[in-house]
């Protein structure tokens, strides 16, 4: 529509709709901005304060700290390998999950679905999650930190949900075809679901990636530590160490605050550089349900 032919309700409207529209936009990049600026600047200007959006001087001396770590190359391998593996097993059991509940023919999918539903609200606990654990021999092993989160009920409802939408007619006419219903999954159901799946790859993904408690709980190998475990420790470490210090004038924690900035950028691009491929399915993939007609 031409701007010539808004009201001026609508003109004020959309004024004030895009004013708020790029304050957000700063409230939610200023902290990446500032915390990629502190990380690269000049310790002395970081002690100063010196530093509040651009970075004052270049320096790489704590990416340096982060990164001559031999165990964190291992961290990130763990990371991956959760995030590879985890999110593999997430998908192959929401998508079997979700698809048979989406069948109106399928007789028992509402009590199926009440009993899946009241493990939203309700749960076994943490010490009982750990005795379960254990006795499948499962702690010190990757395994434990996949094998538990196996599948989100709330993602497999999006799933569900998203299954529901496609035209009926559509596996009707693959029966009649002589198609078993795995036939019907793999060939038509998934192919149209690509803004579900990949959001759920994401949510997934994102998931393993930030987790830390799992780890932490079930497993007491530091071989098999996750990224964000190893990452917390580094900053522990310097944060209590206070013979890093090069200069008094800096203050008590100049070098620790760069090193705690460095580590949040070590932990937070690799995942940030993924979400552009899936931007616009996430934007589909968030609307399941919004719209019904």
């Amino acid at each position: 529509m031409s701007i010539k032919k808004l009201s001026i309700g609508d003109r004020i409207f959309y004024v004030v709709d895009y004013f708020v529209l790029f304050v957000v936009m700063l409230v939610t990049l200023y902290p990446f901005i500032y915390i990629f600026s502190a990380s690269v600047s000049e310790s002395g200007a970081l002690g100063r304060g010196e530093v509040w959006l651009w970075p004052i001087g270049f320096n790489l001396n704590s990416y340096k700290t982060v990164m001559r770590d031999k165990m964190i190359w291992q961290s990130y391998y763990n990371t991956i390998w959760y995030v590879v593996v985890g999110t593999t097993i997430n998908m192959f059991m929401t998508t079997l999950t979700a698809y048979p509940l989406s069948r109106k023919k399928f007789g028992a999918r509402n009590t199926i679905m009440m009993f899946i539903a009241f493990t939203m609200f309700f749960s076994g606990g943490l010490v009982p999650t750990y005795l379960l654990v254990r006795s499948l021999k499962l702690l010190n092993t990757r395994w434990a930190v996949v094998i538990p989160a196996a599948i989100n009920t709330w993602n497999m409802i999006i799933m569900r949900t998203f299954f529901e939408g496609i035209p009926e007619s559509l596996h009707e006419a693959a029966t009649i075809d002589g198609s078993s219903e795995i036939g019907i999954m793999l060939r038509i159901f998934l192919p149209l679901s690509t803004p579900v799946l990949a959001v759920m790859i994401l949510f997934y993904a994102v998931a393993h990636w930030n987790s830390f408690f799992s780890a932490l709980m079930y497993i007491n190998d530091q071989d098999k530590y996750p990224l964000q475990i190893h990452l917390r420790k580094i900053l522990i470490q310097y944060e209590q160490n206070h013979n890093i210090l090069q200069d008094v004038n800096q203050g008590r924690d100049v070098i620790a605050q760069s090193v705690r900035y460095a580590t949040i950028i070590v932990s937070t691009v690799p995942i940030l550089m993924v979400y552009p491929f899936l931007q616009k399915y996430f934007v589909k993939g968030v609307m399941v349900g919004a719209i019904k007609g």
